[in-house]
Formats: C-alpha cells, structure tokens, sequence
C-alpha cells in the first residue's frame, strides 16, 4: 500500500466521501512523526513539547480508501488548560469549524511513559469513537530494559494496538492497512472508568495484564543533565553553545557567501557584456543581480542557522535550555514555557507567536506575544551579516574567537533580554497580581535526530526564503529600482548638470541622487537624521516594512549602480554628496551601530502583526505593538549612535 499526500496546514472540512482520522496523544508522543509518515508531508517534529500547536491535516490511502488525517495538537488531558489544549477537545467534541466529531481516532501513545499516557487514553475512549492505539518508541523501551506485551495490551484495552516507529517508517503499512477495517474495530465492553481514582486502578490492572516493565533510567541522558541542568555550569554550557554556534554561523558560511557572491558578480558581468538595451540591462543586473542576488547571497547563512537549530531540537537540548530558563522566565512573572515560544521565534516570530497557545494564563500569552518579535527572527540575519561585515574587519579576533561571530551572539542576545525586560514591563501591566502557574515540561532523553527530520527543517527554511525572494523582495525591488531610475534624464540635462556622460559610474551616481527614491528618502530625513541616516538608508528602512531582507536589496541596487563587482567594498566607499556632511562615509561606525539597533527593535513584519492580530481578536494589542516597538527602536537607535561616538570615531 502507498500513502498520498495533499496539502497541509489547517484544513476546510473534510469531503464527505473521505474518513475523518484525527490524531491524539501526548506531547512528544511521536504523533507527528507517525502523521508525515502516513500522509508524506513534512510537518515540522522535533525532540521537545509543544511542536504542534494547531492542526496539520494530509491525506492517506490504502487501496481505494481515502482518509483525511488530522494531526492535533499535543495534550496531557482532555480538560484543556491551554488553547493547544482546547484544539484538540473541540475537535473531538466536533465544536470546530463545524465539520463534526471525527470518523475514527488514532490515539498515540509512547510506549516509555506508558503509565501517564493511559490517563489520556482513558479520557479519549469515554469519547465513544473507533479508536486504534499506536505504540511509539517501542524500541527505546527494549532498550532500556523495559518490557511490553503488544498482544495482552490490546486485549485489556479492549482496542486494536499497532507498534510504529514514525521516524523510521516500521510499522506504517500495517497501520495503513488498519485504516480501512476502522468501522469494525473493537470497542472496550465496559469503558474506562472516569472518577480518578478509580481509573488509576484500571491503569495499574491494564499494565499489570500487558506485563509492562517501565523503562529504566536512560544512564547517559542522567549523566548529561547532571551537567547541563546545574544552574552553574548548565548556563555556562548554554552560553558556550550559543556562543559556537554563532561562530559556526560566520565561519563555515563565509567561503559558500563568498562563492555565492562571485556567481553573481560573474552574472552581473554577462548581463553588462550581452544585454545592449540599457533598461533590461540596468534591471536585471541592478533590480535582480544587485538586489535579489544580494539577498540570497545570504541563503547559506539561513541554511546552516537551521541546521544548527535542528540537530539542538532533534538532540533535545532545546527542552533543556527551557528548564535552565525557567529560573530566569520566574523572574519576570512568566514559565518555561513561555522560552519554549520565545525560543521558536529565533526562526520567525509568527511560529513564536502561535505557541503562546501551550501556556495556560491569558495574560501570560499576552506579556509573551508583545514580546516575541523582539527575538532576533531569521528575517534578521541578513541585515545583521551585511551591518556586521561593514563594521568588524573578517580578519579580527578576541583569543581564539572571531569578532563578527561575537557580534552576532551579542546581537541575539540584545534581543534575548529585550524580549523578556519587555515580557516583564508587560506582564506587570497586565497582570498585577504576577502569580505564577506551576510549570511542568517533560525532559526526553537525549536522541540522534533522523538525517530525513533535519534535512526537512533547512529545507523548508530555505524554501521559505526562497519564496519571499521571490515575491514580496522581487516585487518590492523592482518597484525600488523604478523609483531609483525615474525622472529619466537626458544627456543634456546630464551635461547641463556637469556630469561626464562618458562615465557610466557619474551617470549612476546622478540619476540614483537625483531620483524619485531620493526625493522620498528626504523627506522623511527630518525624522531619520538624528539617528545618522542617509536617504538611502531611510529608504531601505521604509521597503523593510515589507520584509526586512528588503533592506538588504536596496544597499544592493546602491552598490551594484556604484560598483557592481565589489558590492560590499561600494558600501563601504559610500559618500554623502551634498549637505553638511558631503564627502564623508555613510556607513561610519556609530551609524552602522545605529542601524543594528533600529532593526534589533523595529517591528518590521506586516505579518507578525496580522497574527498578533488574529491571536489577540483585536486591534489594539498589534497596534501597541507597532508603535511601542518602532519608538523604541529610534530612541535606542539614538542613544547607541551617540555612545558609540564616545568610544569609536
């Protein structure tokens, strides 16, 4: 049998003629793993809860049925305390988006905390629907001496069971196969019992049948925790980590940057050789080569960012870090699993921001919501690499460290603290009471992350910002390039002007500072100037309201009218030509300092704020957050450009 694949994402109700399969369990459970395994989509799964925080829906097949399978998000119960929570129970309960309860229920347990999850099982069965049981990490149990009878559990559950091992795709056809019998799947003659003691003792009765063994302690993963746990060492582990990994980001990256650059610097060239009409000519090596190219010169930067991200969630160090930050989380009024959501951020704030949903206060989803876009998202990087490499030589070190890899860190870590200073000034506001709810994250064992998991998050992150170079930084780009190669002159206002029409480089340099983009870019000067912007930066700062890549492609087109095959030396020869600071470097070192920080703080993402908005039900908290994150950002801004000029010329 083969299994198809349609879609993703949340679904429109089911066609009438496919089964409706939800699937529950756990957090961590392996319930997404057994959901990409059946339908071949690529939802995201990871060593760590709270994954999975809305419904991810595909399509399976086995012979001539179809099914819709719904992957729900993780729960310990079905008496929601979260809005993840409450997905599920509404699902079940057939309360959301009014397709009705579910055909028939695949209840995922894992087979190492099998004692917790009998209590959901218990829950989910009193729902009275078709259920099959399938067992995860079956392996892990043998391996660490525990035991199971497969058989008697099914017996004393009253319920089909199937052993399946997600991630390796063992036991996925003899799943598949069960689907289409789902209409006469047993069903327990007595269901469980609901007053909780009582059905304490039907769990211990079920395993006692199974013969179930509980797994011992994992050795290795103890002996690691005593380390990375201790509130000492475990958060000097974490800086050391963090710190490596950003100088893996600078150091393995810089040579495939440098190939990526030359590639299109060698396209720009052929452009210049084979394109005689001068407009195609300017667009495609100023518009597409200069600024689009100059994006994705970054994709390698993007690619190992996720990779490294990755093998820490696949490893399982990320619920880790939760748990050391759950000290820090105390102090500002929130929980670990508000870093959880925090942490998710570091890859887009709108994933951040949809996680809120695993914590249980209202408030505490709020404080972290207005908080999340301060984590520097992968949006960021770009900037972050083009601002860093004008301000910090390659070649400068601090012992055996590079200076541009500890920038980077520090960045992230500016916005790390910003975000939880800010989650505190919230959850103050909103919450004066600042009761804390007790915490509680199960700790897997430390895993070796499938190469096929891995590979799917860098791809899906490339592919993403492949799509938005494709799209929102293609279109914004070339409405750019119009704006900085209209009014059209001719060569005798050229002349008239006492610009040298035989020099490409002076025509270049006159039409781009005598555009329409110019124009714009001052007039709203009176508001970036105290900040050491230029025209051209505070252009760049009003097409990253789009997508902050953006900003990135306008210096691109800058450099690539100024010398297209140096484009980062072009910036860093970049003069002003008039005014009180003519001749002088745009990019100074206090002015580069001040552009980090404007986009460390900016809410530049129109989208962050529609989701804040959907999140929320309203607009007042998006707005909030609009305008008390750009006001910050040009007040600090302002603040670092003076110091920094107190300290570097």
């Amino acid at each position: 049998m083969t299994g198809g694949c349609h879609g993703g994402g949340v679904a429109a109700p089911a066609p009438t003629e496919a089964v409706r399969i939800a699937l529950v369990g756990s957090p961590n459970a392996g319930k997404t793993s057994v959901f990409n395994a059946l339908t071949g989509l690529t939802a995201k799964t990871g060593n760590y809860p709270g994954v999975t925080v809305s419904r991810y829906v595909g399509t399976c097949r086995s012979g001539d049925a179809r099914f819709i399978v719904e992957d729900l998000p993780g729960a310990y119960s079905l008496e929601p305390i979260s809005p993840d929570e409450q997905v599920a129970v509404d699902v079940l309960d057939g309360r959301l988006d009014g397709s009705g309860r579910p055909d028939a229920l695949l209840m995922v347990l894992e087979a190492t905390t099998l004692r917790r999850s009998l209590g959901l099982l218990a829950q989910v069965l009193g729902r009275g629907l078709p259920t099959c049981v399938v067992l995860t990490f079956t392996d892990e149990l043998a391996r660490r001496q525990g035991h199971l009878d497969v058989a008697s559990l099914a017996t004393a559950l009253g319920v089909p069971v199937v052993p399946v091992l997600g991630h390796r795709g063992r036991g996925v056809d003899a799943l598949r196969d069960r689907l289409t019998g789902w209409r006469e799947w047993p069903v327990p003659v007595v269901p469980p019992p609901v007053e909780p003691s009582e059905r304490d003792a039907w769990i211990e009765s079920v395993l006692d049948f199974a013969r179930y063994r509980a797994a011992q302690p994992h050795r290795t993963t103890q002996r690691i925790d005593a380390v990375l746990l201790h509130p000492v060492w475990g958060t000097l582990v974490f800086l050391a980590v963090m710190t490596l990994f950003f100088q893996t980001v600078f150091t393995l990256a810089a040579p495939l940057q440098d190939a990526v650059e030359s590639l299109f610097a060698l396209l720009g060239r052929l452009v210049d050789r084979h394109v005689d009409n001068p407009w195609l000519s300017g667009f495609l090596g100023d518009a597409l080569i200069g600024g689009v190219g100059g994006v994705l010169v970054f994709l390698p930067q993007i690619a190992l960012l996720f990779l490294l991200l990755a093998l820490l969630e696949g490893v399982g160090y990320l619920s880790r870090a939760a748990f050391l930050m759950d000290r820090v989380m105390a102090r500002v009024g929130l929980e670990g699993r508000a870093f959880v959501a925090l942490l998710s951020s570091f890859a887009c704030a709108i994933p951040g921001i949809m996680a809120t949903r695993t914590l249980p206060s209202a408030r505490d989803r709020l404080a972290t919501m207005l908080a999340a876009p301060l984590m520097t998202c992968s949006a960021r990087l770009p900037v972050y690499v083009l601002l860093i490499s004008l301000l910090v030589d390659p070649s400068a070190r601090w012992g055996p460290f590079g200076v541009q890899g500890l920038v980077m860190f520090g960045m992230y870590l500016l916005g790390a603290v910003s975000a939880m200073l800010t989650a505190w000034l919230f959850k103050r506001v909103v919450d004066r009471r600042g009761a804390v709810l007790p915490f509680y994250l199960e700790l897997p064992p430390y895993r070796l992350p499938s190469a096929r998991s891995v590979l799917i998050a860098v791809w899906d992150a490339a592919k993403s910002f492949l799509r938005k170079c494709s799209t929102i930084i293609l279109v914004t780009t070339a409405a750019l390039w119009l704006l900085l190669n209209l009014p059209l002159h001719s060569d005798a206002d050229l002349r008239g002007a006492g610009v040298d029409t035989g020099n490409p480089a002076a025509v270049s340099a006159y039409v781009v500072d005598h555009s329409y983009a110019a124009g714009l870019g001052r007039l709203v000067q009176p508001v970036f100037a105290p900040l050491g912007f230029d025209w051209r930066i505070s252009v760049g700062v009003l097409s990253a309201q789009s997508a902050r890549e953006t900003f990135v492609a306008t210096l691109g087109q800058v450099a690539a009218a100024e010398d297209p095959e140096q484009p980062t030396q072009a910036l860093r020869d970049l003069t002003h030509p008039d005014g009180p600071h003519a001749g002088q470097p745009v990019f100074t070192p206090p002015t580069v300092v001040a552009v980090l920080v404007y986009f460390a703080y900016a809410l530049q993402c129109m989208a962050t704020v529609g989701v804040i908005r959907r999140e929320t039900g309203t607009w007042k908290w998006p707005l909030v957050a609009f305008g008390y994150l750009t006001g910050l950002a040009w007040v600090l801004a302002f603040l670092a450009r003076h110091l920094t000029t107190l300290f570097l010329p």
